[in-house]
């Protein structure tokens, strides 16, 4: 495509089935459903050409504002109006592969009248956003009339009007544990002091990254991810809570198999070059079954290299 940053990956689109009363779509897996062994020191690759980032660096406030509306709306005016009003016109969501929101959301039945709409609150615990101020994320969790449903997470960028739209939007159902109610606040990812020439640089440089870190995870997966995955990273995996920094990442990656094929279907850079958001198919074993789905990460340039943030694997549900 020929947005600025976007990794061109062409990506099969189809049409998911949506109700309005299964309001989940939102939080992915679960939501969708509803809605329808110590840190490898070698380098990663991509460590490229640099450029000094502008400053100072944005805040990711604006993007946790553009979520908490998002948050109010989709409470007042039900999944379909709030999704159609904050998404891109090319936000993709996976139903259960990616599809377009938009085709998705139209296809969708509107609420039969006097029928009861399901209650989809979320809130942001986590957000980061580039140095340029136009890519950004945040993830927290959600509940389905007041019942743990796991957490969400959803991409956002700035479009050519000045006003924030998310680009992705999933989740999993994490185990919600001991996260933070909506009125704590929101902790921010440190914005990073390096940036690549380009956002075209940089989806490129994260390209090598993904496909240097999908062969090694045909290999071992823990080994892989543990080269590239920041100290200060998270990592949401069905049924556990979610993974915060090393300690936390051994359980997330036994969790999902020894081995795994991986293969980078999209996503996007920021104009700054510090900030890329990918997603792609997901392949593996556990308990002697073979499973499918799909990963979303969210890469950030630093001193070493490039390194992920931010990393879910959203199983695909049988039928």
């Amino acid at each position: 495509m020929a947005s600025q940053g976007l990794l061109v990956v062409p990506v099969a689109r189809a049409v998911a089935s949506w109700v309005e009363p299964n309001v989940a779509l939102h939080r992915n897996a679960a939501c969708l459903a509803l809605a329808a062994a110590c840190a490898c020191a070698t380098p990663a690759p991509g460590g490229g050409a640099e450029r000094a980032p502008p400053a100072p660096a944005a805040t990711p406030a604006p993007v946790v504002a553009a979520e908490r509306a998002f948050a109010a709306d989709g409470l007042a005016r039900g999944v379909k109006a709030s999704f159609l009003a904050h998404s891109a016109a090319d936000a993709i969501v996976l139903g259960p592969g990616p599809v377009n929101a938009h085709e998705s959301l139209a296809a969708m039945p509107d609420l039969q009248p006097g029928a009861k709409r399901k209650a989809l609150v979320w809130w942001p615990v986590w957000a980061g956003v580039s140095r340029s101020g136009d890519l950004g994320f945040t993830t927290g969790p959600f509940t389905i009339d007041g019942a743990p449903g796991g957490h969400y997470f959803t991409v956002w960028k700035v479009q050519p009007g000045g006003e924030w739209k998310w680009v992705f939007d999933g989740g999993v159902e994490v185990d919600p544990t001991g996260q933070p109610p909506a009125s704590a606040p929101v902790g921010y990812l440190p914005p990073t002091a390096v940036g690549s020439a380009s956002p075209e640089t940089a989806a490129s440089e994260v390209r090598a990254a993904e496909a240097e870190l999908a062969r090694r995870a045909a290999r071992d997966l823990g080994a892989a991810y543990l080269a590239y995955l920041a100290d200060d990273g998270r990592m949401h995996t069905a049924g556990l809570p979610p993974a915060v920094g090393r300690a936390a990442f051994a359980a997330a990656l036994a969790r999902r198999g020894r081995t795994a094929l991986l293969a980078q279907l999209g996503g996007g850079a920021a104009r700054a070059g510090d900030l890329v958001w990918t997603y792609g198919d997901a392949r593996w074993s556990a308990d002697g079954q073979a499973r499918s789905g799909h990963y979303v990460r969210v890469w950030q340039k630093r001193a070493a290299g490039w390194r992920i943030v931010f990393d879910q694997i959203v199983p695909t549900r049988g039928p």
